[in-house]
């Protein structure tokens, strides 16, 4: 196995791309599916979140089940589960079923996640060669992302957006030949039987969570708050658990570790602001400016680019400076690369090639942090719970995302309503205009003419304000996450003399 490690690193890279670019492709493939099955809005909903909340809710049980059963078998088994789901997508002609494929598929992303990064765990060795393949790993989930609406513009532009989902099927496919013939298998048995209740906790505690977080930035505040306080106190109980079962699912003694906690954090923060951010601007180029998804997507690319790139000269910069320092500085360039737009877009001047560097600045910087942080997850926590530590960083990803999508997503449409002005158009269309930038786009070309070139104007001003602020408040995130590092982190520390 020695001698295929970069095989096996490219074969999972490949097939951590689709996944990572399906927790985004919907994103454009939305209005035609919403077209063509007409869901109502609670199904619209649903269809929205059903991925998130059945990923987020298993990927615990998923990490300590890999462990336990065999990290490459439940690999195998998640890609089986995503082409079912896939296919089943792509034969909806209900709601419900498109529903039902999308939490499927968050059943089969849960099982593949956690088990990609396991196996790097055990496949890389040696700390130098690890720290590069878990940037890479790290590179691809936020390369798929930014690549996903991309992709998908094309895809939904050719066939509609059934094949948004039918693109799944052929890499689900590969990906089982390639890793059944690949991949070793690794697993850490342990005695005492399966905790079922915490199973049950942990996928409570976790759906209740996130849906709490959604529904209380999504305007619902008195259910929002209701499953967030649901979800605190189910999670409450699934620690208590695990602390005091001799076999837990999660080791939440690892959170003990300082450097393990503050790494959990930094992808926390940084994510929020990544995710919005780019939610953000893939909108501004589309609604202000006019270009189609596609054209949107490659606007995007600085960023995933800088992903993919910073793993290169990661080790270099850990060779040289202190674990604290080069996280912190990563992370306060990542802020600049979110700022410093955001200030630009606020003061009303703001052209394509600053945006391109700023992009790339934020992907660079995200990227050394990121490497970082998955790197040390794993390799502050025992061989025989890499499982769960690669679900403590897999929820960080996917909470940060969430977290950043609906808190600066919410404020980003509270800004905008508030700098709209008032416009000579009906009590209706003032209240769609007011909705989102997107509904106040479909007015405007409803009217047609002066009217309609007045209200896409004033609300692009709008929007433009207001994704500028929040930018900025991403920003602010992400230099908070730097300093908790350079604060908190142990000067001693050092990553590639690796302890385990």
């Amino acid at each position: 196995m020695e001698g295929r490690r970069w095989a096996v690193l490219a074969v999972l890279s490949a097939s951590l791309l689709i996944i990572a670019m399906d927790a985004t492709i919907l994103n454009v493939a939305f209005p035609s599916l919403v077209a063509d099955l007409r869901p109502s809005a609670i199904e619209q909903l649903w269809i929205v979140d059903a991925y998130a909340l059945a990923l987020s809710g298993l990927l615990i049980t998923a990490g300590a089940l890999g462990d336990r059963w065999g990290r490459r078998r439940l690999l195998i088994v998640g890609f089986a589960v995503f082409a079912a789901a896939s296919l089943l997508a792509t034969v909806a002609t209900a709601p419900w079923l498109v529903i039902a494929a999308r939490a499927l598929l968050g059943v089969g992303g849960a099982a593949i996640m956690p088990s990609t990064l396991s196996i790097l765990r055990v496949v890389f060795t040696d700390p130098r060669e690890r720290a590069l393949a878990f940037g890479v790993w790290t590179a691809v989930i936020g390369a798929g992302m930014a690549l996903g609406p991309m992709v998908g513009g094309l895809l939904v532009q050719w066939r509609g957006w059934h094949a948004a989902f039918l693109v799944n099927v052929p890499f689900a496919a590969v990906s089982i030949v390639f890793g059944l013939w690949l991949l070793p298998e690794s697993r850490h048995p342990r005695e005492g039987s399966w905790d079922w209740w915490g199973v049950a906790l942990s996928l409570a505690g976790m759906v209740s969570f996130v849906a709490g977080v959604k529904l209380v930035f999504g305007h619902d505040l008195a259910t929002g708050l209701l499953l967030l306080g649901a979800g605190a106190l189910l999670l409450a109980l699934f620690t208590r658990r695990q602390l005091r079962i001799p076999y837990p699912l999660l080791q939440v003694r690892l959170f003990a570790d300082r450097a393990f906690s503050v790494a959990a954090a930094t992808v926390f923060l940084g994510l929020m602001g990544l995710v919005a951010v780019l939610f953000l601007f893939s909108q501004w180029f589309q609604y202000v400016h006019g270009h189609r998804p596609f054209s949107a997507g490659v606007m995007l690319l600085p960023a995933p680019i800088a992903l993919l790139a910073a793993p290169l000269f990661t080790t270099r910069l850990l060779d040289r400076f202190a674990v604290r320092k080069v996280l912190g500085s990563a992370m306060f360039v990542a802020a600049a690369g979110l700022a410093l737009p955001g200030a630009a877009l606020v003061a009303g001047g703001l052209t394509y090639p600053w945006i391109a560097a700023c992009l790339a600045l934020n992907g660079a910087g995200l990227g050394v942090a990121a490497t970082i942080a998955s790197s040390t997850l794993m390799s502050t926590s025992p061989a025989s719970e890499s499982g769960g530590a690669a679900a403590v960083d897999e929820t960080a990803y996917e909470l940060g995302g969430a977290f950043g999508v609906a808190a600066l997503g919410s404020l980003a449409v509270a800004l905008y309503r508030d700098r709209l002005p008032p416009l000579p158009v009906s009590a209706a269309d003032s209240g769609l205009i007011r909705g989102s930038i997107g509904e106040a786009a479909t007015v405007a070309d409803r009217l047609g003419g002066t009217a309609g070139g007045r209200v896409l104007a004033a609300a692009g001003d709008a929007f433009t304000s207001a994704t500028g602020l929040t930018s900025v408040a991403g920003a602010v995130l992400t230099a908070i996450a730097g300093l908790i590092a350079w604060r908190l982190l142990p000067e001693g520390f050092r990553l590639l003399d690796d302890p385990h």
